[in-house]
């Protein structure tokens, strides 16, 4: 009796074994489809799909006729009927454009929007591209393809065959800013020689090969020769290196004469010593780099050689200032934004140098500097001046700032610093508190 137990025992669990056998053979069969249901049959209904079968590259899916590797048959949660949401489809075949550790990346690769680049299904350029070559590129990055298509003195890589792809990866770079190939002076050494005469003559004969080439030559043309940024130090322009840096030919020839401050005061020694003469002075300027930290020394894309817009130059240091900028650029609440604020121009307000107010404010008080813009006196306003004393504090008078913030508030009205005029009002009125 106990062995024909273990009998029955031994043949259900061979039975229990069986089923997801049988289940994985089902699904092998996929349910007994027709032929060409897959792709093929898609094309009975949608006959306008024929045209785009004819381009000349196409989706390796669709060149299959396998339709049903991205679109559900019958429903789907997402539009097109597609099997997953298009900004994760493509990653679950193309995973490996996108490093799971990268330097930068293509912010359209990042949020998967591939098809603002890519065509789907087909197109008659390489790569299912909308357009031909850089002309992709140029549809976001206008500028620079302006830049490019303008500039007196091209650089040679973006007229060539790949344009952009030249320097530039498409998608990802593991190591590199700005989707890099390579960091530059590797970058630029692919195609110059320095070791050639024409080269070392170009450059004073100073050796420039662990150099960053981009700190003079603007990568993408410029209306001056030799590619050099529209805005060049007078040195540099009038090819004197020597003024800043030792001999070529020297032991240490890019090392500079004199260091910081010191050295920019040999042309412009007048104006230093009126910046430093003031009350207050931008504590950068007094540092080991001096005024190297805000300005370039050799050429800039921007004016005055500043090493970038306001809003990049100032958020190396006032991060936090910027980030509430910016939150403030997208508040809700927060329409009526300052100009200066919005278009991140810390200078209009700020002495970027020195002054002799607080905050290195343009003028004596917040009520002159917000009167630059802001004509408060041809309507009516609260009482603010001198003469007007704050009640929440009996040591300070009412101001523009006493009731605003000047760099934003991330989403108050106003650039108050209350999120509502009455608890605004009520902060000092504390018998209209209701």
């Amino acid at each position: 009796m106990f062995q024909h137990r273990i009998i029955i025992f031994a043949i259900l669990l061979l039975a229990l074994c069986a089923l997801p056998a049988a289940a994985a053979s089902t699904t092998k069969q996929d349910f007994k489809l027709r032929a060409g249901a897959r792709g093929e049959a898609c094309l009975t209904c949608h006959t306008d799909f024929a045209e785009k079968m004819e381009q000349t590259h196409l989706h390796p899916l669709v060149k299959a006729k396998d339709c049903t590797s991205c679109h559900q048959s019958h429903a789907s949660s997402h539009e097109g009927l597609l099997t997953a949401a298009p900004t994760r489809l493509c990653l679950e075949c193309h995973a490996e454009i996108l490093p799971k550790e990268f330097n930068s990346a293509h912010s359209i690769v990042v949020t998967g929007n591939c098809q603002q680049c890519h065509d789907s299904h087909g197109s008659a350029y390489p790569s299912i591209l909308t357009q031909e070559g850089d002309r992709v590129c140029f549809e976001c990055h206008a500028d620079i393809g302006q830049k490019t298509q303008n500039a007196r003195f091209k650089h040679e890589p973006v007229d060539m065959e790949k344009g952009c792809l030249n320097c530039h990866r498409p998608h990802a770079s593991e190591k590199q800013n700005h989707l890099l190939k390579a960091a530059p002076p590797t970058l630029c050494l692919d195609c110059h020689r320095t070791n050639e005469a024409r080269f070392k003559r170009k450059h004073n004969n100073y050796r420039v090969d662990d150099v960053a080439c981009s700190d003079c030559h603007s990568p993408h043309g410029s209306d001056r020769r030799g590619i050099i940024y529209e805005t060049a130090h007078a040195p540099l322009a009038e090819g004197n290196c020597a003024a800043c840096h030792n001999p070529p030919g020297s032991a240490r020839q890019t090392t500079l004469k004199k260091q910081g401050m010191q050295l920019c005061r040999q042309c412009h020694e007048r104006w230093i010593d009126r910046q430093t003469g003031n009350n207050r002075v931008h504590w950068p300027m007094l540092t080991e780099n001096g005024c190297n930290t805000c300005h370039t020394p050799h050429a800039s894309r921007e004016e005055k050689l500043v090493r970038g817009t306001p809003v990049q130059v100032c958020g190396k240091c006032h991060a936090d200032t910027v980030a509430l900028q910016e939150r403030s650029k997208k508040g809700r609440k927060d329409e009526k934004l300052c100009e200066p604020v919005r278009q991140g121009q810390c200078n209009r307000c700020h002495a970027p140098h020195g002054g002799r107010q607080v905050l290195l404010f343009e003028t004596s008080s917040s009520i002159e500097l917000c009167g630059r813009c802001h004509e408060w006196q041809t309507h009516s306003t609260h009482p603010i001046g001198e003469t007007v004393i704050d009640t929440r504090n009996k040591n300070l008078t009412l101001d523009c700032l006493s009731c605003h913030r000047g760099c934003g508030t991330a989403d108050n009205p106003m650039m108050l610093s209350f999120a509502t005029t009455y608890d605004l009002c009520v902060s000092c009125h504390v018998d209209r508190r209701r």
